[in-house]
C-alpha cells in the first residue's frame, strides 16, 4: 500500500501544506484530516507544496473541492506549487489547473500573497 505523510508550518500568513507520497483511496482519509485541522484553526490562507506529492487521484481532487467554498467564504485562497510532471497533469486535464492558482515554487506562491 502506497503511503503518505503530511505536515504543514506556517510562512507568513499562509499554511503551508507538505504531502509526502500517494493521495489516493488508502490515503485520502488523511489529507482531508490535515485539511480540515487547518480549516478549524481558522487558517483559510492554504498553499499545498506539491514537491513530495507522487501522485494524486480523483478521491483527493474531491476532497480540494469539498473546502475550496469555505475557504473563499472567508476570504481566503487554497494555491499549488511545486508540482512535478506527473501531478501537473493530472490537474491540467481534468481543468483543475484553472480553478487553482498554480505556481512553480512555494516562494513564488507566498509572494503572490503580498500582491
Amino acid at each position: 500500500m502506497a503511503e503518505l505523510t503530511i505536515h504543514a508550518v506556517q510562512k507568513d500568513s499562509a499554511k503551508i501544506l507538505y504531502p509526502d507520497g500517494y493521495i489516493n483511496a488508502h490515503t485520502v482519509q488523511e489529507f482531508e484530516k490535515s485539511l480540515q485541522s487547518i480549516l478549524e484553526e481558522k487558517n483559510f490562507r492554504i498553499i499545498i507544496n506539491c514537491r513530495d506529492l507522487q501522485y494524486i487521484n480523483s478521491s483527493g481532487l474531491g476532497v480540494l473541492m469539498g473546502v475550496i467554498e469555505e475557504i473563499q467564504e472567508n476570504e481566503g485562497f487554497l494555491w499549488l506549487s511545486n508540482m512535478n510532471e506527473t501531478v501537473f497533469n493530472i490537474f491540467d486535464t481534468l481543468g483543475f489547473t484553472h480553478l487553482f492558482n498554480v505556481y512553480q515554487t512555494e516562494e513564488e506562491a507566498i509572494g503572490a500573497i503580498t500582491q
